[in-house]
């Protein structure tokens, strides 16, 4: 017997649906836990349905509304029917959401759409032919309204779950049949069904469908014939098309690139913004693709100037954006504040030792000037697609052409500077404004691929930029600073001469900037200040005062907003001076600020994380001057661990009544008490003992934590701890190594190689504090080496991760030579290859230590590598005296034991390169 609904059943829906409506919060709250409660009952979707289709009295919005529900509940729906009632009402459920594919209305019979698009989501393939049926032979009917519905599913499916068209259908592929159709509708006469069915084709051309591929010529022919379509949306779609048949079938375009490129550049014009924005991502798409650079070249004529014109503020931009107020007392709105991740801090053995003391990650200065460019622009296309408020800064034609002119610029060089100097001369001269702030970005834009050809032009470009810092237009004002961030490198690299001239004025002008009254220009001078200190690192020794001066000043004016980007310059501040940092002169200037911020915000508070991230890289770089400071940091960190750790046992306990808690406070307080371990050393120990609960029973925890980054940032700070305070570590290493050593895998999932990382890492940082007494970590050495030696001899492991894997190796022979020493064979080629490349640091000098110490107790796992050490050894540019030994001594006794005539006959297979370093250096 078919489901058929009960009058009662029907009228308490209706009742519902009517008072979804209501503008009482008590009715609305009422209806919401009235359709949780029914959310699960197979016969409300039977009834949301009927609604849907057949209560044609009802107000159209009631069922829409009805419609939405039901799709909604079917998306949530796992597996079939479980019982013969639920089975009852989804087949009922799904012939009547098929009849409304012809409803009258269009947003009943889309909705209709929706919900047939939400069942073949969830059903196993194949499992409802009828839908597919209904569809295939209603793209035939001659009810309009039909063929609307259908040709609308057929766009919903495409886009979000093309698999169920994919599929075979008696014995043929069913797009084989369907995507021919398509085609052929893309002509029809009205406007609407020739949109569905190039928007259908645009969605599996996307994912490179093979019956399109197929179909490729007829599917080219019918775009061309829509080029001149009245239809905004369906030109825009024909530029979306063209541009993925360039990235996936160029040579279909190739000997119609003349017309193409002609059509496209008529598009980049269009009057209507979407047209134009597709127009000039085909732009991008033509750039990206380095096989098509002598395709593009014969254009850049033609296409730069448009691009430039593309990169002048539109007069919609300007009613958002336009803002030359001095603002910086009006408080930000929370759609200001962008959520921002935090990962977790790395270890790798390729950093040097300044770099891997870093917490904040080499990134974070970038990140911050590129969000200088919110609404100004990019460092590359990704970076531009920020939201901001009223949606000002969505990804746009003025964004979208910038970052083509960055990609042509790296592609073309001075060729593209030839073409864009004319243009560029006019703009950076014009009267208008709005010239002048484009051409600005134009010249931030190919300041890295065009950056020879303009190395000349600098020394008058840069000093017109500074002054240009002091435009009345606040616009102007905050586009100069993100270009001449872009210009940093050749400004710290000037001739000491120079400096006056450039590299103190830009400081000096983007230092104001900082302090400027209009918040729009703080950000971009921040921002900027931030990549300057990224690119002239201890250069800024002598200007710390000044610089500590304006920055700690800056938290007096700045907003939430500019606060997390203020943190960001100064930890990039505390990174690239380091150690200078640390007196108390600087100290004194510098924490009284952060420590009023400290003081201010909660444990919860979302802005405490970025002020914790900051102090990582002050303790580190403070070290010991920081020592006054250490105790409420430390005690603080410990709370917010300890806090975390109990709000995440109750949510695993009860996930579904309470929150999951944010893992960001668990991570950069473990990072933070890095960079107290680092910083402080020896005076660690009496913070750790006057504070509970103790330090190593959250680490523990931590290591076993759900969430990767914490694990991640848990090891970082145990390995940060066996270089500065290990006799605090060593009584708990036995019960923490094996939660080590489980993180240290093969091939680790994308999100825990980081974890991975830091644990080989840790592991490597621990074993060499046993050096002179191995017995501790000897019952570790076997199940770290079975670990360890699988990552380095794995083809896919991330670069570092080997490297890693590699040094702790190395550490491990050095305090274990004889119970890693029979695995030499196995991995000496590999190892050798995995550190040749890095820079000289200590990590590696004790790695290549151990590794000596490996050949000694067993020269015969050397011997088919032998060429591979030969290498690694002439890589080394300073080692030190004892590493330098050990190498002489080898070499030595291999040619010893080979004598004079088996020496050279195995050396004249060498590298002249290696065979001449190995003479001079080691007189073998």
């Amino acid at each position: 017997m078919s489901w058929q609904p009960a009058q009662e059943g029907l009228n308490e829906v209706l009742k519902m649906l009517r008072d979804s409506m209501s503008a009482d919060t008590a009715t609305q709250r009422a209806v919401t836990t009235r359709l949780e409660e029914l959310r699960h009952v197979p016969d409300f979707l039977a009834y949301l349905s009927h609604v849907l289709v057949h209560a044609t009295n009802e107000d159209a919005g009631h069922r829409v509304i009805a419609g939405l529900l039901l799709k909604n509940a079917l998306i949530q729906r796992h597996g079939p029917a479980s019982t013969e009632a639920d089975a009852r009402a989804m087949a009922y459920v799904k012939s009547t959401v098929l009849l409304g594919l012809g409803e009258s209305n269009e947003k009943v019979r889309h909705t209709a759409g929706t919900t047939i698009m939400a069942i073949l989501y969830n059903e196993e393939t194949g499992a409802w032919p009828e839908a597919l049926d209904a569809l295939t032979k209603g793209m035939g009917s001659q009810d309009a309204n039909l063929v609307d519905g259908v040709f609308n599913t057929f766009q919903k499916l495409s886009e979000d779950c093309p698999h169920r068209l994919d599929m075979t259908v008696s014995g043929a592929n069913l797009l084989d049949h369907l995507v021919p159709q398509f085609i052929a509708f893309a002509g029809h006469s009205d406007p609407k069904i020739r949109l569905y069915a190039l928007e259908t084709l645009q969605s599996l051309s996307a994912l490179r469908i093979p019956s399109i591929n197929a179909n490729i010529d007829a599917y080219l022919q019918s775009l061309f014939q829509r080029a001149s379509d009245p239809s905004a949306d369906i030109r825009r779609t024909v530029c979306a098309a063209l541009g993925l048949i360039l990235g996936s079938r160029p040579d279909k375009l190739v000997p119609e690139m003349k017309n193409v490129v002609d059509y496209i550049a008529y598009c980049t014009t269009d009057s209507d913004e979407t047209v134009a924005l597709e127009a000039c991502e085909f732009w991008l798409t033509f750039a990206e693709d380095p096989n098509l650079k002598e395709q593009l070249r014969p254009y850049l004529g033609k296409v730069a100037p448009l691009l430039l014109e593309g990169m002048k503020y539109s007069d919609i931009d300007l009613l958002y954006l336009d803002n030359d107020e001095e603002d910086e007392a009006v408080p930000d709105k929370e759609t200001d504040i962008k959520p921002r991740a935090y990962g977790g801090k790395s270890h790798g053995a390729h950093e040097t030792n300044e770099a891997s003391a870093s917490s904040g990650g080499a990134g974070k200065s970038r990140e911050a000037a590129d969000r200088a460019l919110d609404d100004d622009d990019e460092d590359d296309d990704d970076d531009f697609d920020d939201d901001d408020e009223d949606g000002a800064a969505e990804w746009n034609i003025r964004k979208c052409s910038a970052a083509a002119l960055d990609v042509m610029a790296v592609s073309f060089g001075n060729d593209l500077l030839e073409i864009l100097l004319p243009y560029l001369k006019e703009r950076l001269f014009h009267d208008d404004w709005r010239y002048r702030e484009s051409g600005i970005l134009a010249l931030g834009a190919i300041a890295e691929g065009c950056i020879n050809g303009l190395e000349p032009h600098l020394s008058q470009l840069v000093p017109w930029l500074i002054t240009a810092l002091k435009d009345k237009k606040a616009l102007v004002r905050s586009i100069t600073c993100w270009t001449l961030g872009r210009y940093s490198a050749w400004i710290v690299a000037v001739s000491a001469q120079d400096k006056q001239t450039f590299f103190i004025p830009t400081m000096e002008g983007l230092l104001q900037m900082v302090l400027d009254s209009n918040k729009r220009v703080q950000e971009a001078g921040c921002s900027a200040f931030a990549t300057l200190e990224e690119e002239a690192g201890g250069e800024l020794v002598p200007f710390l005062e000044p610089i500590l001066r304006n920055l700690t000043y800056a938290f007096s004016k700045y907003q939430q907003k500019n606060l997390l980007i203020l943190y960001d310059a100064m930890g990039t501040l505390a990174d690239s001076v380091m150690g200078a940092l640390g007196t108390p002169q600087y100290m004194e200037i510098l924490m009284p600020p952060l420590i009023e911020k400290w003081m201010s915000l909660s444990d919860s508070d979302p802005d405490l994380v970025p002020l914790l991230e900051c102090l990582s890289s002050v303790t580190l770089a403070a070290g010991k001057a920081f020592g006054p400071y250490a105790q409420p940091v430390y005690q603080r960190c410990i709370s917010i661990i300890h806090q975390s750790l109990m709000q995440w046992d109750a949510f695993t306990a009860s996930p579904d009544t309470i929150d999951e808690p944010d893992r960001t406070f668990i991570v950069v307080a473990l990072d933070l008490l890095s960079g107290l371990a680092q910083g402080l050393a020896d005076e660690m120990p009496s913070l750790i003992a006057s504070a509970e609960p103790p330090l190593l029973q959250l680490v523990a925890m931590c290591l076993n934590h759900f969430e990767p980054p914490v694990r991640q940032s848990a090891h970082a700070l145990l390995g940060d701890m066996a270089m500065t305070c290990f006799p605090l570590l060593r009584p708990h290493v036995p019960q923490l190594m094996p939660a080590i050593i489980e993180q240290i895998t093969p091939e680790p999932p994308t999100e825990c190689i980081s974890v991975c990382n830091n644990a080989a890492w840790a592991a490597g940082e621990i074993a060499i504090q046993y050096k002179g007494d191995a017995s501790p970590i000897e019952p570790f050495v076997d199940d770290l080496i079975k670990r360890l030696i699988p990552i380095l001899l794995n083809s896919k492991s991330p670069k570092s991760l080997s490297e890693n894997a590699a040094v702790t190796i190395g550490r491990l022979g050095l305090v274990c030579p004889s119970l890693v020493a029979p695995h030499l064979g196995t991995f000496a080629q590999a190892w050798c290859i995995a550190l040749w490349e890095i820079k000289d640091n200590d990590e590696k000098d004790s790695a290549f230590r151990g590794f000596c110490m490996l050949i000694g107790a067993n020269p015969q796992g050397l011997e088919s590598s032998f060429v591979w050490f030969c290498n690694a050894v002439c890589k080394w540019q300073h080692p030190s005296r004892e590493l330098d030994n050990m190498f002489r001594q080898i070499l030595q006794a291999f040619k010893a034991q080979l004598g004079d005539e088996g020496w050279n006959a195995q050396v004249a297979a060498f590298p002249s390169v290696i065979r001449d370093r190995l003479r001079e250096r080691y007189q073998v």
